[in-house]
């Protein structure tokens, strides 16, 4: 099923959803909100890096009553992934407890393991109660075409979703992209790899910035920690008002003890550059002015 974004696919599935949700949090907040609070039941990782195992789940979600459970992989906006073996290990612990599982990989091309898709049509026919989401804005960067897909072996929901959403809900240009996309996918490996090492120097840059503490990512965003006293609402206002660099203030997703998180997107290295030495100064500064 292809929607208009996978914001129109989320809202239908979730519609479509009995019963208590199990989430991961931090998380991508369109899921739990398509539900009732009291539905929901939150997974926290007990870790600074916020990263978690199929055990981890498994555990503090048996017996929990939950009839779906949503895995966001690589997740957002922690950059946290779970390699492909694992995963399945935990689509198989899903079936045996009869649980919906929603596999979301809009980030999951960002990954060094590189063969990690669900969109595999032997395992959703022997998995019906999983569901494969994908944004395709975020690979590929094209978020004003309005694409989201969905694949699922249970073809009942997928049956009652087609009906749910607009019957033209795909604009024209939306429709000529997914007809040329295979056209460009050597080159769009070929970039991916680019991409990977770019994170890779990116992450090492923002590692030497002593204000911050960056959480390992296999998407194409960096979680970091701001440990010099700051708020990630100030960072964010200074960034704005005297770079015209927005980043993401992410004190709506975690407010746990005080602690300040930020999320930085990585893009080409002259714009990683110019945000590395922005945040340099603006976080050298505060910390001058604080002693």
């Amino acid at each position: 099923l292809v929607g208009n974004g996978a914001a129109e696919l989320i809202k239908s599935l979730m519609e479509n959803f009995t019963g208590k949700t199990g989430i991961v949090r931090p998380t991508f907040e369109e899921y739990p909100h398509r539900r009732e609070p009291s539905d929901i039941i939150a997974f926290w990782p007990q870790n600074d890096c916020y990263t978690y195992t199929p055990e981890d789940l498994m555990e503090f979600f048996a017996g929990s009553g939950i009839e779906n459970l949503i895995v966001i992989n690589p997740d957002n906006p922690s950059g946290s992934y779970m390699p492909k073996a694992d995963m399945m290990r935990l689509i198989r612990w899903t079936k045996q407890q009869q649980i919906r599982l929603v596999i979301d990989e809009s980030f999951s091309d960002f990954a060094d393991e590189t063969d990690n898709t669900f969109f595999d049509q032997s395992i959703l026919d022997e998995n019906p109660h999983l569901f494969v989401m994908k944004s395709i804005s975020k690979s590929y960067g094209v978020p004003g075409l309005r694409l989201g897909v969905l694949a699922s072996g249970d073809t009942d929901t997928i049956r009652k979703m087609k009906k749910d959403v607009s019957i033209w809900n795909i604009n024209s240009f939306g429709e000529f992209y997914l007809q040329i996309q295979e056209k460009y996918s050597k080159d769009y490996k070929k970039a991916l790899v680019k991409f990977r090492a770019e994170r890779e120097r990116f992450g090492k840059e923002l590692n030497s910035i002593p204000e911050l503490r960056v959480i390992p990512s296999q998407a194409n965003y960096y979680m970091a920690e701001v440990i010099n006293g700051m708020s990630a609402e100030e960072l964010t206002r200074i960034l704005i008002a005297d770079h015209n660099i927005l980043i993401k203030n992410l004190s709506a997703k975690i407010n746990r003890d005080g602690r300040q998180y930020i999320r930085l997107a990585i893009r080409n290295s002259e714009d990683n550059d110019r945000l590395s030495a922005a945040l340099k100064i603006v976080l050298s500064s505060y910390r001058m002015k604080e002693e």
